[in-house]
Parts: structure tokens; C-alpha cells; sequence
């Protein structure tokens, strides 16, 4: 279903993590879950055999086991390596659709979302547009 939905909505690359993997014991297993993997990314039109997968335990690595913590910085390097860098036109104004927004004791209202176009710096000024008919402006 991830890998219909990631096609379905445009997401241009994948990397694959295996997790739980220190629950199996047999190493055939493993390379038969990779490869029924790989071939329902190509069915899907990813590149099945170009995709970085890994396995790991995420739990084991919290846990502190470095064979598995060493997976988790292999995951992040595939990203890093295989997801490419979304373009965004840095040189226009800053736009920011807000996604979600919450209240945080001591620090106020937070707004999320992602950023579109523009960058931002720390404590730069901001318009904040939307149902009320005038905008308002924050730092």
C-alpha cells in the first residue's frame, strides 16, 4: 500500500528499511523478502534493483546495539545519496502553507507546514495571510 500510495501522489524516489530483522533468524528469509520487495517496486515503476534497502531493527538500535545502529546510518546515507534534494526557487518571496498548528506552554502557537518558495531566516518578520481579511504580521 506505501509503495501504490508513494507512486499515486508523485514521490520521485524510495529507500527501503527492513525492519525487525533480528527476529529472523534465516538468512534466506531475509533475501526472499528483499527480492519479492525489489519486484513490487518495479511493478510499481520504481527502479526495483537500483532501490538502497536496508535491513535493520530500529528497536535494537535504540537500544543501543551497534551492529544496529550502524544500519540506521547506513538508512541515512542512502537518503542522502539516493533521494534527490527537491528543487524549490529560493530567489522568490517566502511562501509557507501552514499544515498544522499548535499550542505550546511557554513558547505559544507553533505553525507547520513546508516551505514552497523563498527562504526565512531567524527572527525575520513574516505575513501570516488567510481567513481573516487582513494579514497580520510576526516575527
Amino acid at each position: 500500500e506505501h509503495i501504490l500510495l508513494s507512486r499515486n501522489v508523485g514521490v520521485p524516489a524510495l529507500v527501503v528499511f527492513l525492519n525487525k530483522v533480528d527476529m529472523v533468524d534465516d538468512e534466506e528469509l531475509l533475501e526472499l523478502v528483499e527480492m519479492e520487495v525489489r519486484d513490487l517496486l518495479s511493478e510499481y515503476d520504481f527502479p526495483g534493483d537500483d532501490v538502497p534497502v536496508i535491513a535493520g531493527s530500529a528497536l535494537k538500535a535504540l537500544e543501543g546495539e551497534p551492529e544496529y545502529e550502524e544500519k540506521i546510518l547506513e538508512l541515512m546515507q542512502a537518503v542522502d545519496d539516493y533521494i534527490p534534494t527537491p528543487e524549490r526557487d529560493s530567489d522568490k518571496p517566502f511562501m509557507m502553507p501552514v499544515e498544522d498548528v499548535f499550542s505550546i506552554t511557554g513558547r505559544g502557537t507553533v505553525a507547520t507546514g513546508r516551505v514552497e518558495r523563498g527562504q526565512i531566516k531567524v527572527g525575520e518578520e513574516v505575513e501570516i495571510i488567510g481567513l481573516a481579511e487582513e494579514s497580520s504580521k510576526t516575527t
